[in-house]
């Protein structure tokens, strides 16, 4: 093994990290560093390649401007039987890149030049920074290559759709130099995409409850993971006058639903920041990041029009019923909620839901009667199995570990839980362990 234009071997991770970050970022081919390997090709490996992986994501993340997220990735690998550390680094698309503390001058800004990185001049940082340009997901080189799309073509199948040698092509998951792109890198089974449902017990951020990640695998099982832990927060409440017993959910959960999938397409994904989900006592607040598209102003916006942040998102989600046709959204939320609900700045949209009655004391959980026509009679279920049957029958190909997640329980409890459930004749495995799916029995 030798070192190239665009691989760079280091033996230990040393003080020319950033150097050699910024060199690949601002160099048209991107590249890839080896740690544990010396400059002769000698494998050596790493002792510790987690502390290593997370040393070295804190400081390109901290110590290089503008933001590198979802430009680079930091992965271990096997070689002779030892630990290697690659961080691989895409061309950035906000070119010149720069090491923060130095700002963009010579002895912040590199190029890769052959196997050395060597500082620009004036000149040539002045002529990158005027020809700086936003780049698309389709256009932006995915950080990783080494991409599979099992989850993802399961959705489609599920969808009607017969797949073949194309797939991938049609959805135009591909640059135009036949390299995956970063609408690739977000619908692959595995990526380092991750979004959070918070949960805090006041009206502020002073208490934190519950902070549940969802991600690291295709942006689609992400959104339903997501659905379906807002479905079992979103609660009902009862209220009773004197003529009526009313049946309310917290938020309406049309509403709700749509904008956590614009949230999520529309999101500006290059910029490092995933949508966040956050319940509060009294509202529901969903945040993405990069404010409006630029084609768009708010009137536009609330008129329905369409234009696509993410188009190739955008296709996806509409292909597997996620979405049913563009710029509607916006229209189902606005059935149910005043325009005052949409907070706008320059680089975030916030939507705020209020909590219907919010403080009275009169709700069980969305799960309550999900047992009366599946043995509740006969078999008394507990909460934990009552959010479980409910998630099932939102998705039937979810997964134990999935379970764990949303519910905020072990894998071991849902074991128990779900193998109650199917001696009880209440949900059924249908097909095998790993390419079978569950089923609630009327």
């Amino acid at each position: 093994m030798i070192e190239s234009n665009r691989l760079e071997f280091k033996r230990v991770v040393n003080d020319s990290l950033e150097k050699e970050v910024v060199g690949f970022l601002n160099y048209h081919e991107g590249g890839e560093i080896c740690i544990g390997i010396d400059d002769n090709g000698t494998v050596f490996g790493v002792e510790d390649s987690d502390d290593v992986q997370k040393r070295i994501v804190d400081r390109i993340k901290n110590n290089i401007y503008p933001s590198t997220m979802g430009l680079f990735d930091v992965i271990t690998e096997k070689m002779d039987d030892k630990n290697i550390v690659k961080v691989l680094i895409s061309s950035g698309s906000e070119k010149p890149y720069y090491i923060k503390k130095y700002g963009m001058s010579p002895r912040g800004c590199y190029l890769r030049v052959g196997t050395t990185v060597q500082p620009m001049n004036k000149d040539m940082i002045d002529s990158l920074y005027s020809k700086r340009i936003r780049n698309t997901l389709g256009q932006l080189v995915s950080p990783r290559q080494d991409l599979s799309f099992k989850q993802l073509k399961i959705f489609y199948e599920e969808n009607g759709f017969d797949l073949n040698e194309k797939f991938l092509n049609n959805l135009e998951l591909y640059t135009e130099d036949n390299k995956f792109n970063y609408a690739a890198y977000l619908l692959a089974d595995e990526n380092g995409i991750s979004m959070k449902v918070a949960k805090y017990s006041g009206t502020d951020k002073v208490d934190l409850i519950e902070n549940a990640e969802f991600g690291y695998c295709s942006l689609i099982k992400a959104t339903e993971s997501i659905l379906n832990k807002l479905e079992i927060e979103n609660t009902t409440k009862t209220k009773i006058t004197s003529t009526v017993r009313k049946e309310m959910r917290l938020v309406d959960p049309t509403a709700l639903r749509e904008a956590v999938i614009n949230a999520i397409i529309h999101n500006e994904y290059t910029n490092g920041i995933p949508p966040v989900f956050e319940i509060f006592a009294d509202r529901f607040v969903i945040t993405s990041s990069g404010g409006l598209p630029q084609e768009l102003n708010q009137t536009e916006f609330f008129d329905g029009i369409s234009a696509p942040r993410n188009k190739e998102l955008m296709r996806v989600f509409k292909d597997v019923k996620l979405v049913e046709q563009l710029g509607s959204g916006v229209q189902r939320i606005l059935k149910m909620y005043d325009r005052n609900i949409f907070k706008f700045s320059p680089n975030f949209l916030k939507v705020s839901f209020p909590i219907e009655n919010v403080g009275e004391n009169v709700g069980e959980n969305v799960g309550e009667n999900v047992g009366e026509n599946v043995g509740e009679n006969a078999f008394k279920m507990n909460s934990t199995q009552k959010n479980i049957i409910n998630l099932v029958k939102l998705d039937k190909h979810v997964t134990q570990a999935d379970l764990s997640k949303q519910l905020n329980k072990s894998v071991r409890t849902i074991e128990r839980n779900m193998k109650t459930l199917q001696e009880a004749k209440i949900i059924a495995r249908i097909g095998s362990n790993t390419t079978g799916y569950w089923e609630v029995l009327e």
